[in-house]
């Protein structure tokens, strides 16, 4: 049973986000066995309340809130998957049947012109500050936050919130120290576990150029005891963003071809075609295949030129224009009724800098020339029959694999939820990752997606967030020698099947050819 001062801050927290809690919610929070706190719940609840318009919150919500953190989040089982009905009169390919619905959201290509100067970078971080200051205040618990300047101003010992970019972070004796800036000011917060477990847990997770909004109080002149620290961060709770499709419709996601490369693996690429034309695999296997209507590449389609040091010895073809022929005829195996989304990688023809935009045509010229290719830039959001995917071919996981602690390579889905908790997806500049001084932040989260599509790091990866699929793709590429001198283990050779209606996963191994005959 939670103690009076826990009861309490539950009680303060939701006057300060300015709803009201009624008397059922409160004998709801009294209620709680002891490995859930009242703030946690109300936290949670405050966010479907935000994503629902309300301004109150009751018996229903909390126990809604109660429940989603007692369920671990995991994607629905694959093995659930609606098989298409194919009774008299009805074909095995369901999705032939079907009229593409593709809309592209954003796509960088067109929109990277600058020549990165200062100006130019002061216009960027300007602007991502200004985008995700927006986002801030459109949180209940923080739309009453002031800019750092204002803060500055308000009495010693007073508790005030305020909105600021992460221009420093260090660990020092147990606590955490950040500096926190807008364009007039900058002030100096501490975060301990003492004055909050939550907030000092988060906050070692911080990066800089990060925004946030902290509540706090004032010690000193410019210096702040951290009380809370939120982030921007996805709603809890939202309404599909699209109309279903007629039966069930499947995406297939994958990443990283890697074609050219003497460690493409044609055998098993060639199982996933054989199994897309309905040839490979038993009846549900084959009658899933029939009912798919995308094919989304999150990157890398070609292994690339001068890459890396000594890439050339692992090369099968070393002209990049030959590599992106190759690809295309693979592609071109596909059948014709589905749609193929295809964005770039750091090792394809385009700029290192994100945003990237689509590989151009002087290099892939055949893909654009088959009239179902949509050749997108990286990032860059799509709806597939009203299902709206995030795309992103995750350059930045080098950079939150090194500045985050406890993420690492082979746990794509930690960095991929930090992402969406920042809503950015590179909010660390000047480590591995370039980012060109765009005039709008391209790699801010605004509209947030029904699936977030990353690959780079060769590992599959499946989960959720919010309500939102997880999905990192794994590799088509065995492990180079590059790769096994930096202890790299890939888990190549596999592709992940969603349902359109149910956003549902399935996860296929194409490296077993026992599976498929």
């Amino acid at each position: 049973m939670p103690s009076a001062d826990e009861l309490r801050e539950a009680v303060l927290y939701v006057i300060r986000a300015g709803l009201q809690l009624r008397p059922e919610g409160l004998a709801f929070l009294k209620e709680l066995p002891g490995d859930l706190s009242p703030l946690q719940v109300v936290k949670e609840a405050l966010e479907r309340a935000r994503a629902e318009g309300r301004d109150f919150l009751g018996r229903e919500e909390l126990e809604a809130a109660f429940r989603t953190l007692r369920k671990p989040e995991e994607p629905e089982k694959g093995d659930e998957l609606a098989l298409p009905a194919f009774g008299k009169g009805r074909k095995e390919e369901p999705a032939r049947e079907q009229e593409a619905r593709v809309e592209v959201l954003m796509d960088p290509t067109g929109e990277l012109g600058s020549e990165g100067s200062l100006k130019d970078f002061l216009t960027y971080f300007r602007s991502r500050f200004r985008q995700l200051s927006s986002l801030l205040r459109r949180r209940l618990d923080a739309r009453d936050a002031l800019s750092v300047s204002e803060a500055l101003r308000a009495r010693l010992n007073e508790e005030v919130k305020m909105i600021g970019m992460v221009r420093e972070k260090r660990e020092v004796g147990g606590k955490v120290i950040a500096v926190l800036e807008d364009e007039k000011a900058a002030a100096t917060v501490v975060f301990t576990a003492r004055a909050g477990q939550e907030a000092y847990e988060k906050a070692r997770r911080l990066v800089p150029d990060q925004v946030v909004c902290v509540r706090a109080v004032k010690v000193a002149r410019d210096l702040f005891a951290a009380r809370e620290l939120i982030g921007p961060d996805v709603p809890a709770k939202r309404a599909r963003s699209g109309g279903e499709p007629a039966g069930p419709l499947y995406a297939v996601l994958i990443s990283d071809i890697h074609f050219g490369s003497k460690a493409f693996m044609a055998d098993a690429f060639q199982r996933l075609l054989a199994w897309l034309r309905g040839e490979l695999g038993n009846g549900p296997l084959r009658r899933l295949a029939g009912a798919v209507k995308y094919l989304v590449v999150a990157g890398d389609l070609v292994d690339g030129v001068g890459v890396y040091p000594g890439q050339e010895a692992e090369l099968t073809i070393t002209d990049v224009h030959a590599q992106y022929e190759g690809v295309a005829e693979l592609l071109a195996e596909v059948p014709e009724h589905v749609e193929l989304v295809l964005a770039p990688g750091n090792h394809d023809a385009v700029r290192k800098a994100l945003p990237q935009p689509a590989v151009p045509e002087e290099y892939a010229a055949p893909l654009y020339a088959d009239g179902r290719t949509h050749m997108l830039g990286n990032p860059c959001l799509v709806a597939l029959h009203g299902v709206r995917f995030l795309i992103y071919h995750g350059n930045s996981f080098d950079d939150l694999a090194s500045a985050v602690p406890g993420t690492s390579f082979d746990r794509p889905l930690d960095m991929m939820k930090l992402m969406l908790w920042a809503r950015h997806l590179a909010p660390v500049y000047g480590l591995k990752t370039a980012l060109a001084p765009t005039s709008r932040d391209l790699l801010v989260v605004e509209e947030v997606p029904d699936v977030f599509h990353t690959g780079h790091l060769h590992v599959l990866g499946c989960g959720a967030y919010r309500g939102i699929l997880l999905v990192n793709s794994s590799a088509w590429q065995g492990q180079t020698a590059y790769q096994k001198a930096r202890g790299i283990e890939p888990q190549p050779g596999r592709a992940v099947l969603v349902d359109l209606s149910s956003l549902k996963a399935l996860e296929l191994d194409f490296t077993k050819p026992g599976l498929w005959a």
